[in-house]
Protein backbone atom coordinates (compact mmCIF):
# COMPACT_ATOMS: atom_id res chain seq x y z
CA UNK A 1 0.00 0.00 0.00
CA UNK A 2 1.47 3.44 -1.04
CA UNK A 3 2.81 5.62 1.89
CA UNK A 4 -0.57 7.79 0.93
CA UNK A 5 -3.19 5.87 1.46
CA UNK A 6 -1.43 4.80 4.68
CA UNK A 7 -1.59 8.24 5.90
CA UNK A 8 -4.73 9.09 4.51
CA UNK A 9 -6.21 5.37 5.71
CA UNK A 10 -5.58 6.54 9.83
CA UNK A 11 -4.59 9.95 9.87
CA UNK A 12 -7.05 11.69 7.82
CA UNK A 13 -11.17 11.76 8.67
CA UNK A 14 -12.44 8.50 7.35
CA UNK A 15 -16.01 8.08 6.60
CA UNK A 16 -15.83 4.22 8.01
CA UNK A 17 -14.85 5.54 11.54
CA UNK A 18 -17.71 8.45 10.75
CA UNK A 19 -20.53 5.95 10.51
CA UNK A 20 -19.99 3.92 13.94
CA UNK A 21 -18.72 6.95 16.57
CA UNK A 22 -20.02 10.60 16.31
CA UNK A 23 -22.27 9.96 18.97
CA UNK A 24 -19.68 8.88 21.42
CA UNK A 25 -17.59 11.43 20.07
CA UNK A 26 -20.02 14.26 20.57
CA UNK A 27 -20.55 12.55 24.27
CA UNK A 28 -17.13 13.00 24.95
CA UNK A 29 -16.21 16.07 23.93
CA UNK A 30 -19.22 17.48 25.80
CA UNK A 31 -17.76 15.42 29.12
CA UNK A 32 -14.01 16.35 28.14
CA UNK A 33 -15.40 20.24 28.75
CA UNK A 34 -17.20 19.56 31.61
CA UNK A 35 -14.28 17.76 33.48
CA UNK A 36 -11.89 20.73 32.11
CA UNK A 37 -14.53 22.93 33.39
CA UNK A 38 -14.23 21.38 37.23
CA UNK A 39 -10.14 21.58 37.01
CA UNK A 40 -10.96 25.54 35.95
CA UNK A 41 -13.75 25.75 38.71
CA UNK A 42 -11.37 24.19 41.52
CA UNK A 43 -8.42 25.95 40.88
CA UNK A 44 -10.69 29.66 40.88
CA UNK A 45 -10.94 29.24 44.55
CA UNK A 46 -7.33 27.95 45.32
CA UNK A 47 -4.88 28.46 42.86
CA UNK A 48 -3.87 31.88 44.35
CA UNK A 49 -3.63 29.81 47.97
CA UNK A 50 -1.18 27.27 46.17
CA UNK A 51 1.28 29.15 44.11
CA UNK A 52 0.35 33.25 44.22
CA UNK A 53 2.65 35.86 45.51
CA UNK A 54 1.09 34.93 48.65
CA UNK A 55 0.55 31.57 48.35
CA UNK A 56 2.28 28.04 49.55
CA UNK A 57 4.92 27.71 46.54
CA UNK A 58 4.61 31.14 44.63
CA UNK A 59 4.72 30.29 41.04
CA UNK A 60 6.96 33.39 40.58
CA UNK A 61 9.83 32.19 42.83
CA UNK A 62 10.10 28.83 40.97
CA UNK A 63 10.16 30.41 37.90
CA UNK A 64 13.14 32.72 38.85
CA UNK A 65 14.88 29.82 40.06
CA UNK A 66 14.33 27.39 36.98
CA UNK A 67 15.42 30.49 34.65
CA UNK A 68 18.71 30.89 36.68
CA UNK A 69 19.00 27.15 36.22
CA UNK A 70 18.13 26.72 32.56
CA UNK A 71 18.08 29.68 30.74
CA UNK A 72 17.00 29.74 27.57
CA UNK A 73 15.87 25.63 28.36
CA UNK A 74 13.42 26.80 30.20
CA UNK A 75 10.45 27.01 28.50
CA UNK A 76 10.81 23.73 26.83
CA UNK A 77 11.47 21.69 30.78
CA UNK A 78 8.42 24.11 32.04
CA UNK A 79 5.96 24.94 29.48
CA UNK A 80 4.09 27.25 30.56
CA UNK A 81 2.22 30.48 29.80
CA UNK A 82 3.09 31.91 33.14
CA UNK A 83 6.37 32.95 31.72
CA UNK A 84 4.73 36.32 30.41
CA UNK A 85 3.85 36.92 34.44
CA UNK A 86 3.22 34.98 37.30
CA UNK A 87 1.69 37.32 39.64
CA UNK A 88 -2.18 37.42 40.95
CA UNK A 89 -3.81 38.92 38.58
CA UNK A 90 -2.25 36.38 35.90
CA UNK A 91 -3.53 33.43 37.41
CA UNK A 92 -6.65 34.50 37.40
CA UNK A 93 -6.76 35.33 33.89
CA UNK A 94 -5.30 31.77 33.33
CA UNK A 95 -8.34 30.77 35.79
CA UNK A 96 -10.88 32.36 33.75
CA UNK A 97 -9.46 31.57 30.27
CA UNK A 98 -9.76 28.00 31.26
CA UNK A 99 -13.37 28.49 32.57
CA UNK A 100 -15.14 30.07 29.43
CA UNK A 101 -12.88 27.64 27.05
CA UNK A 102 -14.16 24.41 28.89
CA UNK A 103 -17.64 25.82 28.65
CA UNK A 104 -17.39 26.73 25.10
CA UNK A 105 -16.42 23.35 24.69
CA UNK A 106 -19.46 21.97 26.46
CA UNK A 107 -22.00 23.83 24.13
CA UNK A 108 -19.48 22.66 21.09
CA UNK A 109 -18.32 25.93 19.73
CA UNK A 110 -15.10 25.52 17.75
CA UNK A 111 -14.03 22.10 19.61
CA UNK A 112 -10.54 22.23 18.33
CA UNK A 113 -9.69 26.01 19.43
CA UNK A 114 -10.93 25.60 23.00
CA UNK A 115 -9.61 22.46 23.41
CA UNK A 116 -6.21 23.47 22.49
CA UNK A 117 -6.76 26.72 24.77
CA UNK A 118 -7.93 24.45 27.94
CA UNK A 119 -4.80 22.32 27.12
CA UNK A 120 -2.43 25.10 27.05
CA UNK A 121 -3.80 26.98 30.08
CA UNK A 122 -4.40 23.83 32.28
CA UNK A 123 -0.73 22.46 30.94
CA UNK A 124 0.49 26.33 32.43
CA UNK A 125 -0.58 25.77 35.48
CA UNK A 126 0.89 22.05 36.12
CA UNK A 127 3.99 23.21 34.63
CA UNK A 128 4.54 25.70 37.56
CA UNK A 129 2.25 23.61 40.73
CA UNK A 130 5.41 22.33 41.89
CA UNK A 131 3.99 19.79 44.45
CA UNK A 132 0.71 20.02 43.77
CA UNK A 133 0.67 18.78 40.37
CA UNK A 134 2.37 15.48 41.35
CA UNK A 135 -1.05 13.08 40.18
CA UNK A 136 -1.72 10.70 37.50
CA UNK A 137 -4.77 12.16 36.69
CA UNK A 138 -3.32 15.57 35.56
CA UNK A 139 -1.36 13.45 33.19
CA UNK A 140 -4.58 11.59 32.19
CA UNK A 141 -6.73 14.87 31.33
CA UNK A 142 -3.65 16.45 29.70
CA UNK A 143 -2.28 13.19 27.42
CA UNK A 144 -6.69 12.83 26.79
CA UNK A 145 -6.59 16.33 25.83
CA UNK A 146 -3.88 16.68 23.47
CA UNK A 147 -5.20 13.30 21.73
CA UNK A 148 -8.90 15.44 21.47
CA UNK A 149 -7.20 17.61 19.09
CA UNK A 150 -6.78 15.28 16.47
CA UNK A 151 -10.35 13.69 17.61
CA UNK A 152 -12.06 16.82 17.61
CA UNK A 153 -13.99 17.93 14.53
CA UNK A 154 -13.04 20.92 12.55
CA UNK A 155 -15.85 24.29 12.40
CA UNK A 156 -16.82 26.64 14.86
CA UNK A 157 -20.25 25.21 15.14
CA UNK A 158 -19.48 21.54 13.80
CA UNK A 159 -23.03 20.24 15.36
CA UNK A 160 -22.81 15.88 15.29
CA UNK A 161 -19.67 16.52 12.51
CA UNK A 162 -21.60 14.29 10.21
CA UNK A 163 -22.26 17.02 7.33
CA UNK A 164 -21.79 16.53 3.39
CA UNK A 165 -18.44 17.07 1.84
CA UNK A 166 -16.66 18.09 5.67
CA UNK A 167 -13.89 17.16 6.87
CA UNK A 168 -15.26 16.60 10.45
CA UNK A 169 -15.44 12.76 10.76
CA UNK A 170 -12.85 11.56 13.25
CA UNK A 171 -9.13 9.69 12.24
CA UNK A 172 -8.76 6.24 12.56
CA UNK A 173 -5.74 6.87 14.80
CA UNK A 174 -6.85 9.18 16.81
CA UNK A 175 -9.96 7.12 18.15
CA UNK A 176 -7.00 4.48 18.87
CA UNK A 177 -5.16 6.63 20.84
CA UNK A 178 -7.81 7.36 22.88
CA UNK A 179 -9.18 3.96 23.23
CA UNK A 180 -5.19 3.02 24.03
CA UNK A 181 -5.34 5.89 26.91
CA UNK A 182 -8.28 4.03 28.63
CA UNK A 183 -6.80 0.76 28.46
CA UNK A 184 -3.33 2.00 29.51
CA UNK A 185 -5.30 3.25 32.33
CA UNK A 186 -6.79 -0.04 33.56
CA UNK A 187 -4.43 -2.31 32.25
CA UNK A 188 -1.30 -0.46 34.01
CA UNK A 189 -2.88 -0.57 36.97
CA UNK A 190 -3.33 -3.84 37.34
CA UNK A 191 0.41 -4.77 36.46
CA UNK A 192 1.35 -2.69 39.05
CA UNK A 193 -0.25 -4.50 41.46
CA UNK A 194 1.18 -7.73 40.60
CA UNK A 195 4.76 -6.51 40.25
CA UNK A 196 4.61 -4.58 43.48
CA UNK A 197 4.71 -7.12 45.61
CA UNK A 198 2.34 -5.47 48.36
CA UNK A 199 0.70 -9.21 49.96
CA UNK A 200 -2.53 -7.12 50.10
CA UNK A 201 -3.50 -7.94 46.88
CA UNK A 202 -2.26 -11.34 47.09
CA UNK A 203 -4.14 -12.63 49.93
CA UNK A 204 -7.49 -10.48 49.05
CA UNK A 205 -7.09 -7.66 51.69
CA UNK A 206 -6.63 -4.44 49.58
CA UNK A 207 -10.12 -3.62 49.91
CA UNK A 208 -10.41 -4.50 53.80
CA UNK A 209 -9.60 -0.86 54.61
CA UNK A 210 -9.42 0.73 50.79
CA UNK A 211 -12.62 3.07 51.79
CA UNK A 212 -10.92 4.01 55.29
CA UNK A 213 -7.49 4.94 54.04
CA UNK A 214 -8.31 6.34 50.45
CA UNK A 215 -7.19 10.42 50.49
CA UNK A 216 -10.80 11.71 50.98
CA UNK A 217 -13.54 9.22 51.34
CA UNK A 218 -17.51 9.78 51.19
CA UNK A 219 -19.81 8.90 53.54
CA UNK A 220 -20.91 6.55 51.13
CA UNK A 221 -17.66 4.40 51.79
CA UNK A 222 -17.83 4.48 55.13
CA UNK A 223 -21.13 2.06 54.64
CA UNK A 224 -19.00 0.25 52.49
CA UNK A 225 -16.43 -0.30 55.00
CA UNK A 226 -18.88 -1.90 57.05
CA UNK A 227 -19.44 -5.28 54.89
CA UNK A 228 -17.70 -8.35 55.68
CA UNK A 229 -14.11 -9.91 53.92
CA UNK A 230 -16.02 -11.54 51.40
CA UNK A 231 -17.53 -8.49 49.99
CA UNK A 232 -13.82 -7.31 49.90
CA UNK A 233 -12.20 -9.82 48.62
CA UNK A 234 -14.58 -10.22 45.85
CA UNK A 235 -14.13 -6.61 44.69
CA UNK A 236 -10.54 -7.48 44.94
CA UNK A 237 -10.47 -10.42 42.51
CA UNK A 238 -13.06 -8.57 40.69
CA UNK A 239 -10.39 -5.59 40.29
CA UNK A 240 -7.67 -7.65 39.18
CA UNK A 241 -9.25 -9.52 36.95
CA UNK A 242 -11.22 -6.26 34.96
CA UNK A 243 -7.48 -4.68 34.98
CA UNK A 244 -5.79 -7.64 33.72
CA UNK A 245 -8.34 -9.48 31.73
CA UNK A 246 -11.36 -7.91 30.56
CA UNK A 247 -10.24 -4.82 29.38
CA UNK A 248 -8.71 -6.78 26.33
CA UNK A 249 -12.29 -7.29 24.73
CA UNK A 250 -11.99 -3.63 23.89
CA UNK A 251 -9.44 -4.99 21.15
CA UNK A 252 -12.51 -7.61 20.20
CA UNK A 253 -14.86 -7.24 17.54
CA UNK A 254 -18.00 -5.13 18.76
CA UNK A 255 -20.51 -7.68 20.99
CA UNK A 256 -17.02 -8.18 23.22
CA UNK A 257 -16.33 -4.30 23.19
CA UNK A 258 -20.10 -3.39 24.26
CA UNK A 259 -19.93 -5.72 26.78
CA UNK A 260 -16.69 -4.69 28.31
CA UNK A 261 -18.18 -1.35 28.23
CA UNK A 262 -21.40 -3.05 30.12
CA UNK A 263 -18.83 -4.13 32.69
CA UNK A 264 -16.30 -1.18 33.99
CA UNK A 265 -19.08 1.34 33.43
CA UNK A 266 -20.97 0.33 36.92
CA UNK A 267 -17.45 -0.38 38.62
CA UNK A 268 -16.21 3.68 37.76
CA UNK A 269 -19.46 4.99 38.63
CA UNK A 270 -18.98 2.76 42.41
CA UNK A 271 -15.53 4.21 42.77
CA UNK A 272 -16.70 7.70 42.00
CA UNK A 273 -19.23 7.15 44.66
CA UNK A 274 -17.17 5.27 47.26
CA UNK A 275 -14.16 7.61 47.31
CA UNK A 276 -13.22 11.47 45.95
CA UNK A 277 -10.57 10.88 43.33
CA UNK A 278 -11.64 14.19 41.66
CA UNK A 279 -11.79 14.07 38.08
CA UNK A 280 -9.95 10.81 37.39
CA UNK A 281 -12.90 8.68 37.50
CA UNK A 282 -15.24 11.04 35.55
CA UNK A 283 -12.16 10.96 33.14
CA UNK A 284 -11.68 7.19 32.87
CA UNK A 285 -15.80 6.86 32.80
CA UNK A 286 -15.88 8.83 29.48
CA UNK A 287 -12.86 7.58 27.98
CA UNK A 288 -15.31 4.34 28.29
CA UNK A 289 -18.10 5.91 25.94
CA UNK A 290 -15.51 5.52 23.30
CA UNK A 291 -16.01 1.69 23.17
CA UNK A 292 -19.93 2.79 22.02
CA UNK A 293 -21.20 3.36 18.86
CA UNK A 294 -24.08 5.09 17.51
CA UNK A 295 -25.89 1.86 16.56
CA UNK A 296 -25.52 0.86 20.24
CA UNK A 297 -26.42 4.48 21.03
CA UNK A 298 -29.87 4.48 18.89
CA UNK A 299 -30.62 1.93 20.85
CA UNK A 300 -31.55 4.48 23.39
CA UNK A 301 -32.78 6.94 22.26
CA UNK A 302 -30.02 8.80 19.99
CA UNK A 303 -31.02 9.08 16.05
CA UNK A 304 -28.57 7.31 13.82
CA UNK A 305 -26.46 10.03 12.02
CA UNK A 306 -26.47 9.96 8.33
CA UNK A 307 -22.92 8.49 7.56
CA UNK A 308 -21.29 11.32 5.06
CA UNK A 309 -20.72 10.29 1.44
CA UNK A 310 -17.74 11.90 0.76
CA UNK A 311 -15.00 13.66 2.70
CA UNK A 312 -13.47 17.07 1.63
CA UNK A 313 -10.22 16.28 0.93
CA UNK A 314 -7.74 17.35 3.77
CA UNK A 315 -4.18 19.64 2.94
CA UNK A 316 -1.22 16.39 2.61
CA UNK A 317 0.56 18.96 5.77
CA UNK A 318 -2.37 18.47 8.30
CA UNK A 319 -2.44 14.74 7.72
CA UNK A 320 1.39 14.37 8.09
CA UNK A 321 1.35 16.43 10.63
CA UNK A 322 -1.46 14.57 12.58
CA UNK A 323 0.73 11.31 11.56
CA UNK A 324 4.05 12.79 12.89
CA UNK A 325 2.30 13.47 16.50
CA UNK A 326 0.22 10.56 16.62
CA UNK A 327 2.86 8.00 16.14
CA UNK A 328 5.16 10.06 18.39
CA UNK A 329 2.84 9.26 21.52
CA UNK A 330 2.35 6.49 20.46
CA UNK A 331 5.94 5.25 20.44
CA UNK A 332 6.56 7.24 23.46
CA UNK A 333 3.69 5.14 25.15
CA UNK A 334 5.39 2.14 24.46
CA UNK A 335 9.20 2.81 24.63
CA UNK A 336 8.68 3.81 28.27
CA UNK A 337 9.00 -0.46 28.85
CA UNK A 338 11.99 -0.89 26.31
CA UNK A 339 15.19 -0.90 28.34
CA UNK A 340 17.06 0.43 26.00
CA UNK A 341 17.69 4.25 26.93
CA UNK A 342 17.77 5.78 22.86
CA UNK A 343 14.32 4.12 22.14
CA UNK A 344 13.01 5.79 25.14
CA UNK A 345 13.97 9.22 23.79
CA UNK A 346 10.85 10.30 22.22
CA UNK A 347 9.27 9.22 25.52
CA UNK A 348 11.63 11.78 27.49
CA UNK A 349 11.07 14.72 25.31
CA UNK A 350 7.41 14.42 25.74
CA UNK A 351 7.80 14.23 29.33
CA UNK A 352 7.18 17.82 30.32
CA UNK A 353 3.99 18.21 28.14
CA UNK A 354 2.35 15.13 30.07
CA UNK A 355 0.76 13.74 26.56
CA UNK A 356 2.14 10.11 26.95
CA UNK A 357 2.10 8.96 30.44
CA UNK A 358 2.91 5.69 32.60
CA UNK A 359 0.13 4.88 35.09
CA UNK A 360 -0.80 2.68 37.77
CA UNK A 361 -3.07 2.85 40.64
CA UNK A 362 -2.60 1.80 43.77
CA UNK A 363 -0.31 -0.51 43.62
CA UNK A 364 0.32 -0.65 46.70
CA UNK A 365 -2.75 -0.04 49.62
CA UNK A 366 -2.37 2.38 52.37
CA UNK A 367 -2.39 0.45 55.45
CA UNK A 368 -3.12 3.51 57.59
CA UNK A 369 -4.98 6.87 57.92
CA UNK A 370 -3.10 9.99 58.88
CA UNK A 371 -4.19 13.04 58.96
CA UNK A 372 -2.18 16.16 59.71
CA UNK A 373 -3.93 19.71 61.30
CA UNK A 374 -2.67 22.77 61.65
CA UNK A 375 -3.28 24.64 64.81
CA UNK A 376 -2.33 28.29 66.21
CA UNK A 377 -2.16 29.70 69.69
CA UNK A 378 -1.69 33.00 70.98
CA UNK A 379 -0.46 32.13 74.22
CA UNK A 380 1.33 29.37 73.79
CA UNK A 381 -0.95 27.34 75.74
CA UNK A 382 -4.44 26.74 73.77
CA UNK A 383 -4.10 25.63 70.27
CA UNK A 384 -7.18 26.06 67.93
CA UNK A 385 -7.70 23.90 64.78
CA UNK A 386 -7.63 25.66 61.36
CA UNK A 387 -10.56 23.95 59.97
CA UNK A 388 -10.38 21.93 56.86
CA UNK A 389 -12.61 22.27 53.83
CA UNK A 390 -13.15 18.61 52.66
CA UNK A 391 -10.26 16.57 54.66
CA UNK A 392 -11.59 14.69 57.74
CA UNK A 393 -11.15 16.15 61.04
CA UNK A 394 -14.17 16.35 63.45
CA UNK A 395 -15.07 12.59 63.94
CA UNK A 396 -18.62 13.76 64.05
CA UNK A 397 -18.77 15.42 60.27
CA UNK A 398 -19.70 12.64 57.86
CA UNK A 399 -17.71 12.76 54.47
CA UNK A 400 -19.21 14.23 51.64
CA UNK A 401 -19.24 14.02 48.28
CA UNK A 402 -17.77 16.59 45.94
CA UNK A 403 -15.82 14.85 43.28
CA UNK A 404 -14.37 16.21 40.75
CA UNK A 405 -13.44 19.27 42.54
CA UNK A 406 -10.32 18.21 43.63
CA UNK A 407 -8.99 20.35 46.44
CA UNK A 408 -5.54 19.66 45.99
CA UNK A 409 -3.97 21.42 49.42
CA UNK A 410 -5.89 18.95 51.20
CA UNK A 411 -5.01 15.83 49.08
CA UNK A 412 -1.37 16.95 48.85
CA UNK A 413 -1.93 16.96 53.00
CA UNK A 414 -2.94 12.71 52.79
CA UNK A 415 0.23 12.28 50.68
CA UNK A 416 2.27 14.05 52.84
CA UNK A 417 0.95 12.20 55.98
CA UNK A 418 2.44 9.36 55.27
CA UNK A 419 6.30 10.02 55.47
CA UNK A 420 8.27 12.63 57.43
CA UNK A 421 7.86 16.79 56.93
CA UNK A 422 11.51 16.58 55.61
CA UNK A 423 10.08 15.03 52.07
CA UNK A 424 7.19 17.48 52.33
CA UNK A 425 8.52 20.85 52.87
CA UNK A 426 5.67 22.76 51.47
CA UNK A 427 3.78 21.65 54.72
CA UNK A 428 6.45 23.75 56.93
CA UNK A 429 5.92 26.40 54.38
CA UNK A 430 2.09 26.67 54.45
CA UNK A 431 2.08 26.75 58.14
CA UNK A 432 4.41 29.58 57.96
CA UNK A 433 2.15 31.81 55.53
CA UNK A 434 -0.76 30.77 58.11
CA UNK A 435 1.81 32.68 61.00
CA UNK A 436 2.17 35.66 58.60
CA UNK A 437 -1.63 35.56 58.43
CA UNK A 438 -1.70 35.21 54.24
CA UNK A 439 -5.32 35.80 52.80
CA UNK A 440 -4.66 33.37 50.21
CA UNK A 441 -3.60 30.50 52.41
CA UNK A 442 -6.08 30.78 54.82
CA UNK A 443 -9.06 30.58 52.24
CA UNK A 444 -7.94 27.10 51.47
CA UNK A 445 -9.44 26.19 55.06
CA UNK A 446 -13.30 26.76 56.10
CA UNK A 447 -12.56 29.89 58.43
CA UNK A 448 -9.62 31.83 60.04
CA UNK A 449 -10.01 31.07 63.44
CA UNK A 450 -8.70 33.69 64.51
CA UNK A 451 -10.40 36.45 62.89
CA UNK A 452 -7.69 38.18 60.90
CA UNK A 453 -5.06 38.36 63.45
CA UNK A 454 -1.95 36.50 63.14
CA UNK A 455 -1.46 33.78 65.84
CA UNK A 456 1.77 33.90 67.71
CA UNK A 457 2.69 30.46 66.60
CA UNK A 458 1.48 27.72 64.17
CA UNK A 459 2.47 24.23 64.52
CA UNK A 460 1.14 20.86 62.62
CA UNK A 461 -0.03 17.80 64.63
CA UNK A 462 -0.56 14.48 63.13
CA UNK A 463 -3.60 12.36 63.94
CA UNK A 464 -4.65 8.74 62.96
CA UNK A 465 -8.16 8.23 61.75
CA UNK A 466 -10.37 4.94 62.00
CA UNK A 467 -13.86 4.64 60.95
CA UNK A 468 -16.42 3.73 63.46
CA UNK A 469 -18.21 0.80 63.34
CA UNK A 470 -21.60 0.49 63.41
CA UNK A 471 -22.40 0.05 67.10
CA UNK A 472 -19.39 2.81 67.56
CA UNK A 473 -22.17 5.22 65.50
CA UNK A 474 -25.42 4.23 66.90
CA UNK A 475 -23.69 4.93 70.33
CA UNK A 476 -21.43 8.51 68.94
CA UNK A 477 -22.64 9.53 65.97
CA UNK A 478 -19.30 9.65 65.24
CA UNK A 479 -18.16 8.42 61.61
CA UNK A 480 -14.65 8.90 62.84
CA UNK A 481 -12.56 7.80 65.35
CA UNK A 482 -8.95 9.33 66.06
CA UNK A 483 -5.72 9.21 68.27
CA UNK A 484 -3.62 11.75 68.56
CA UNK A 485 0.35 11.00 67.50
CA UNK A 486 1.69 14.20 67.85
CA UNK A 487 3.63 16.78 66.04
CA UNK A 488 4.55 16.21 62.83
CA UNK A 489 7.22 19.50 61.70
CA UNK A 490 8.64 22.40 63.47
CA UNK A 491 6.69 24.78 64.62
CA UNK A 492 6.39 27.95 62.99
CA UNK A 493 6.01 32.30 63.95
CA UNK A 494 7.55 35.31 63.97
CA UNK A 495 11.43 35.65 65.27
CA UNK A 496 12.70 38.14 66.87
CA UNK A 497 14.28 39.52 63.13
CA UNK A 498 10.78 39.63 62.03
CA UNK A 499 10.99 36.89 59.64
CA UNK A 500 8.28 34.47 59.58
CA UNK A 501 10.04 30.53 59.67
CA UNK A 502 11.12 27.96 61.98
CA UNK A 503 10.79 28.62 65.57
CA UNK A 504 12.20 26.75 68.80
CA UNK A 505 8.84 24.99 70.86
Amino acid sequence: MPWSAVLDRFFAPDPAVGRSVLWPRWIFLRCLGLIFFSAFYSLAFQIQGLIGPRGVLPAGRYLKEVSSLLGLRRFFYVPSVLWLGSGSSALTILVWGGLIASALLIVNVWPRGTTAVCLVLFLSFISAAQDFSSYQSDGMLLEAGFLSLFFAPRGLRPGLGAGMGSTRPPSRASLFLLRWEWFRIYFESGVVKLLSGDEQWRNMTAMDHYYENGPLPTWIGWWAHQLPHGFHAGTAVATLVIELFLVWLAWLPRPFRLACFAVVTPLQIGIILSANYAFLNYLVLVLGFLLLDDRALARVGFPLPAAPSEIRPVARWRVIGAAVALVWVLWATVALYVPVDVLRTPAAALAPFRIANQYGLFAVMTRARYEIEFQGTEDGRTWVAYPFRYKPQDPAEAPGIYAPYQPRFEWNLWFASLGPWQQNPWGLEAAARLAEGSPDVLALFRRDPFGGRPPRMVRTVIWQYWFTSRAERRATGAWWRRTLLGEWAPRAGRRADGTVGMVPE
